[in-house]
């Protein structure tokens, strides 16, 4: 069964909090060492649609199983092209084509707005689930940070992956995102 992928509600958040703890709290792919509570949550969902960017939630059987969203990748007006795709999913729903599906709806999104590039900034040059999501969906490699995060007890590199949405070069055919 294929997930139902919609816009994030406030309703959402509390299990989105929840689920990005546990991501927090036992795995590499975020350099959090505390999990943001349900008031911060909140404050970065209204940070992502101010910039008028999406932030969408899957749903598997009903049960909000994943998130994924875009940001800035700067702050920069010349980076305002470009920006940080995030996904996250349930253990237990992972290998179920939800990080896929979302990632391709974000895509799609970000193509639609005119945007230049997508970055992927994986936790982890081990997480290799991610690192094939990523490539699946036509991102390459664009570098390593090695070492650059201390999370429980070792160094932890960053694999930087980029997908070039206009690899033709051309001008921009918007305003980019308002930054």
């Amino acid at each position: 069964m294929a997930p139902l992928l919609r816009d994030t509600i406030e309703s959402d958040l509390g299990t989105i909090t929840a689920l990005y703890a546990d991501e927090v709290l036992h795995r590499t792919a975020t350099f959090e060492l505390d999990p943001p509570d349900e008031a911060e949550m909140t404050s970065r969902l209204a940070g992502v649609r101010k910039l008028d960017l999406p932030w969408l939630t899957a749903e598997l059987d009903g049960r909000v199983v994943g998130y994924a969203y875009l940001s800035p990748f700067r702050l920069r007006p010349a980076y305002r092209y470009c920006v940080e795709l995030s996904v996250y999913v349930a253990p237990d729903a992972q290998g179920r084509g939800v990080g896929r599906a979302l990632m391709a709806a974000l895509i799609d999104r970000a193509r639609a707005m005119g945007l230049r590039h997508l970055i992927g900034a994986i936790g982890d040059s081990a997480n290799t689930g991610s690192i094939a999501l990523h490539r699946s969906a036509g991102f390459r490699e664009a570098g390593v940070w090695r070492e650059t995060g201390w999370k429980f007890d070792r160094w932890i590199d960053v694999v930087l992956m980029q997908l070039d949405l206009t690899p033709d070069g051309a001008p921009p055919v918007t305003e980019g995102l308002r930054l």
